[in-house]
């Protein structure tokens, strides 16, 4: 790991968790809230927050490792935006279209987790080439 894959990771992180807390915590926060038999209690997912920590370094960690290695010598931002939406062709969409399978969640729900993960990932991915421009 050199210098640029740490602050790559770090900015993915960051920038993660944001997004995240964007879509999830606020833009379907209320959509959330209604499914009480599928979704934990604000207290109970506090409590397990430190994975929810892990997660986004690992996901962090490997967009990044991903990125680095497979970077081309192409401008930055369609490189950036394409490998953004490629994870979310690889990662995103097919994670929500299972959950919806399994569990029970409203299809809108679902439209809308797809929708805004997607155009977050795609937001990743040109935070990522732009530090590796």
């Amino acid at each position: 790991m050199n210098r640029k894959f740490v602050i790559s990771a770090v900015a993915v992180f960051v920038v993660a968790m944001l997004l995240g807390f964007l879509v999830h915590g606020g833009i379907l926060g209320k959509e959330y809230a209604q499914l009480t038999n599928i979704m934990r209690s604000e207290e109970a997912a506090m409590k397990l927050f430190g994975l929810m920590i892990l997660a986004h370094v690992i996901y962090a960690i490997g967009f990044t490792w991903i990125y680095m290695r497979g970077r081309e010598a192409r401008p930055w931002l369609g490189q950036g935006a394409r490998f953004g939406l490629a994870v979310a062709l690889i990662a995103v969409i097919p994670l929500y279209m299972i959950n919806y399978v399994v569990m029970q969640f409203p299809s809108d729900v679902v439209a809308q987790q797809i929708v805004f993960d997607t155009i977050a990932t795609v937001i990743l991915g040109i935070v990522v080439a732009w530090i590796n421009r």
